[in-house]
């Protein structure tokens, strides 16, 4: 098996884990396989030392299960973990969403603007990797206008995987049109202050990610 080449200049651990994430929520790692330190190690031309801090964050996602002293095994996802993952988010981003509707500077509002431009550049150009970064970025800054870092630790906790939760389903979409024009009616309502009308819109912007994420699963 060929490497999987690493950056040194961010935490191995993390890449490590990024992309064994990735393999379990796409279902190319199933449930129940057991995870070699040696091997993963191996892979990822790493130390041991990262492959354990991956697994540790892997293990706090309920992705994997670790067993001492048999191993680390694959959970992987069922339907009821991505609801469980996908009501959590509901109940914090509609907290967030609230309290960042209060933010009435206009500057402020510039980043998630640029996200919804950048997201529409990408459908464009059916560039789903950018599409993925910019749609991380205004859901997050949702979480930074809140002002509120309790909530913003929680939603940073779970975005990797809500990150590749994302992955799978924009590469549902043949079209990612819609998806950005989606968010860009969500920032409307959100800016025309009608709290009711924008919490609902988030909502279903959530289900239908949820519902994506449900069809992959079940068609596995």
């Amino acid at each position: 098996m060929s490497s999987v080449q690493v950056q040194r200049s961010r935490s191995l651990g993390r890449q490590v884990a990024d992309v064994l994430r990735q393999r379990i929520v796409r279902g190319e790692i199933l449930p129940g396989s057991r995870l070699v330190e040696e091997a993963v190690a191996e892979e990822f031309a790493v130390s041991r030392g990262p492959v354990r801090d991956a697994f540790t964050q892997l293990s706090f996602e309920r992705l994997v299960e670790v067993r001492k002293p048999a191993g680390v095994f694959v959970i992987g996802l069922t339907l009821d973990d991505v609801e469980q993952l996908y009501s959590l988010r509901g109940a914090l981003e509609a907290l967030a969403l609230r309290r960042a509707m209060r933010v009435e500077d206009e500057e402020r509002w510039r980043e998630s603007e640029g996200s919804v431009e950048a997201m529409l550049e990408s459908a464009r150009r059916q560039d789903a990797e950018a599409f993925l970064a910019a749609d991380l970025v205004f859901h997050s800054r949702i979480y930074d206008l809140a002002e509120h870092p309790r909530l913003l630790g929680a939603w940073e906790q779970y975005k990797p995987t809500f990150e590749a939760l994302l992955d799978v389903t924009i590469h549902q979409d043949r079209d990612l049109t819609d998806a950005a024009e989606d968010h860009a009616r969500l920032l409307q309502t959100m800016r025309s202050g009608d709290e009711e009308a924008a919490s609902a819109a988030l909502a279903r912007h959530l289900e239908g990610s949820h519902a994506r994420m449900r069809a992959a699963i079940e068609a596995r």
